[in-house]
């Protein structure tokens, strides 16, 4: 879709979620973007009026699925929608494992599908729409540095792919994204090497240009594509277990 005119972007309050507001922000656009911070939403909806987009803002949880319901089914119509949102916590040994994963999954799986679910449903009745769903590089393989995390992505990854050669039929567009390491508050927490590292707004760039040719997979930059897209699944299993056990803990 090269010109979409109402897009409703989840976390849309910093990193590349901000970046893709700011993107797509122009006059005879309208924006609909969410976080759960209201002060930094407000900032984002002030660039993006100066952009001359139309911008209504909302905070709200993702993993609240009737609040998440209620709102795209008030919007509607959407020409794109950009489940962005997603949490990256630190993880050791000592931690609670099952808190922590319900904690991830909750953002990382739930608030996607509360996000989709709906828009898809709207978008089956006009035949028509466009639906990013943002995963990450680590979603090609579990990460030990990042169990849940990486386990999330490689979810809503599967899930993008198989509904995408799903609803082609039906006229909808299905895109997964899987960008690399990009400034956002997730990545400024790292405290690593983080090769290839890459400004949102750059991010953001490579992602429109991706979803306006409906690339299937939008994974960026090629180099850490290379490593995670295909050295990882050429790699013996013996050797590439190894090799992730030496990646530094997020």
């Amino acid at each position: 879709m090269k010109n979409p005119k109402s897009i409703l972007i989840t976390g849309a309050s910093s990193g590349i979620g901000e970046a893709l507001a700011m993107e797509y922000a122009c006059e005879g656009v309208s924006l609909y973007i969410s976080g759960r911070n209201q002060e930094r939403l407000n900032t984002v909806k002030l660039n993006c009026q100066i952009k001359g987009a139309v911008v209504y803002e909302k905070a709200i949880d993702v993993t609240n699925e009737q609040a998440m319901k209620d709102w795209i089914d008030a919007i509607e119509p959407l020409d794109m929608v950009i489940a962005n949102a997603g949490i990256g916590k630190s993880f050791k040994v000592e931690d609670d494992l099952a808190e922590h994963a319900k904690e991830i999954f909750d953002v990382n799986w739930n608030g996607v599908l509360n996000t989709i679910h709906p828009a898809i449903d709207l978008m089956k009745k006009r035949g028509h729409g466009q639906i990013a769903i943002i995963s990450s590089l680590s979603g090609y393989h579990g990460m030990p540095s990042a169990p849940a995390y990486s386990t999330s992505k490689v979810a809503v990854k599967a899930y993008g792919e198989a509904l995408r050669g799903f609803y082609h039929k039906h006229g909808i567009k299905i895109n997964v994204v899987c960008p690399g390491f990009v400034r956002s508050r997730i990545t400024d927490k790292n405290d690593f090497p983080m090769p290839f590292f890459m400004e949102a707004d750059k991010a953001a760039i490579i992602i429109r240009n991706g979803l306006e040719k409906n690339k299937g997979h939008i994974a960026f930059p090629w180099q850490t594509k290379l490593i995670f897209a295909t050295l990882v699944r050429m790699l013996p299993e013996f050797i590439l277990e190894k090799l992730l056990r030496r990646l530094p803990d997020k």
